[in-house]
């Protein structure tokens, strides 16, 4: 692929992620109770003025990233809706009466009361990541140490004992290795780490490395197929649980572990990470009739009970362009850079709505808008502009490296 291809790549998707901040700072923040509204119609209106504190993690994360990274969002307005996000995070997000003084709060009242506590790690983790990243462009050290005890706190719900998040252990409920929590928690080593001292590295590489081997149990017969659930003991689960397949969760989990192998300088681990995490659900997962990726998939052909499985959400396109990207920057394989086109292609003609701004999230399977809000309990200020970000670095690094 010519330079030029790739320079237009990174103008639209420049541009892209320029409209798509717009449309967030302009809609999306609560002046009078500080955080952010999530639940925003096609034309920016709020719909529900509640606000989700995994959301509001990920947009205070994003904000500080932009800010920290991007030299055109180094703006006073970014850093202090980072501030103001992070202010109403700290104050409302965990929940004093519940079972621990960690646990967080899944959805707030626009004022912050409580109203639902979900008995998983992510409300946590999209706190851990908020915490850490806004300490990087505050300098503030409580800040950093609140992340690192609040990340001690996960890692004991996840590999010691889950009794605190509240779940109600029952007798026919197998214990599960599902891919979502080893994949967040390897995103937190790696957000934890960054650039931080030997110490803090040293502190948490054995938990990366437990995450890279939960990660890798997802491997299933015989190597042909990633499948999203598995047992404690890495082998097959039984069932519709059992033959689930998340296209786009193994499509992110390659990426986490590209970003794993350049740290670590693991050869084979990359090799895994393309051709079983990235290949393998592209081929199953795309949708050769009208384009884009399945959401769920049934390994052996069934039809998957969830009854949004055959739409293309906005997500997992995101992860594919990421993963593919990236696994052509690393690489230079050319099949990987064409995968990456055709993802994108689809993407950006499909999503991207160049009245309003943002993307839709929610196309039925044949392409069409199914549900046509910018945000809700589940699409903040997150996938899209982190992966607009993601690859206009990554386009920075190609070119650059054409151009020396």
């Amino acid at each position: 692929m010519s330079d030029v291809k790739l320079k237009e790549y990174r103008q639209l998707i420049r541009t892209e992620l320029d409209r798509v901040v717009d449309f967030w700072l302009k809609y999306s923040h609560d002046a009078e109770y500080g955080g952010f509204f999530t639940c925003i119609g096609k034309d920016g209106q709020v719909y529900d003025d509640l606000k989700y504190v995994w959301l509001q993690g990920r947009q205070v994360w994003m904000y500080c990233r932009l800010y920290r990274t991007m030299e055109r969002f180094h703006k006073p307005e970014i850093l202090q809706a980072a501030k103001a996000g992070g202010a109403f995070l700290k104050q409302f997000a965990r929940v004093a009466s519940s079972s621990s003084p960690w646990k967080c709060a899944f959805c707030l009242t626009k004022d912050g009361k409580a109203v639902k506590i979900q008995r998983t790690i992510f409300s946590e983790c999209f706190y851990i990541m908020a915490m850490d990243e806004l300490s990087r462009v505050t300098g503030d050290k409580e800040m950093q140490a609140e992340a690192e005890q609040m990340m001690d706190q996960v890692i004991h719900w996840v590999r010691v004992d889950p009794s605190g998040l509240g779940r109600t252990k029952l007798p026919g409920d197998l214990p599960t290795n599902g891919m979502a929590v080893p994949m967040m928690l390897l995103c937190l080593v790696q957000q934890l780490t960054e650039e931080r001292s030997q110490e803090i590295a040293q502190k948490y590489r054995e938990t990366g490395t437990w995450c890279v081997q939960q990660i890798l149990q997802h491997v299933q017969r015989g190597g042909t197929a990633i499948l999203e659930n598995v047992s404690l003991e890495g082998g097959e689960l039984p069932g519709c649980q059992g033959r689930l397949q998340n296209p786009g969760h193994a499509l992110e989990a390659g990426w986490f572990l590209l970003q794993y192998c350049t740290q670590n300088g693991d050869k084979e681990l990359q090799g895994t990470a393309i051709t079983k995490f990235m290949e393998l659900p592209y081929q199953c997962g795309w949708d050769n009739e009208y384009g884009g990726l399945f959401y769920f998939l049934d390994v052996d052909g069934h039809c998957p009970t969830q009854l949004e499985w055959s739409m293309k959400l906005w997500w997992p396109h995101c992860e594919a362009l990421i993963a593919f990207l990236m696994a052509y920057s690393q690489t230079k394989n050319p099949t990987l850079l064409e995968r990456f086109s055709q993802v994108y292609e689809y993407t950006f003609s499909h999503f991207s709505d160049a009245k309003n701004g943002e993307w839709f999230g929610y196309l039925t399977q044949e392409g069409k808008v199914a549900l046509d809000f910018k945000g809700g309990p589940f699409k903040g200020f997150f996938h899209v502009p982190r992966c607009l970000y993601m690859c206009e670095r990554i386009l920075d690094g190609l070119l650059d490296e054409k151009d020396s």
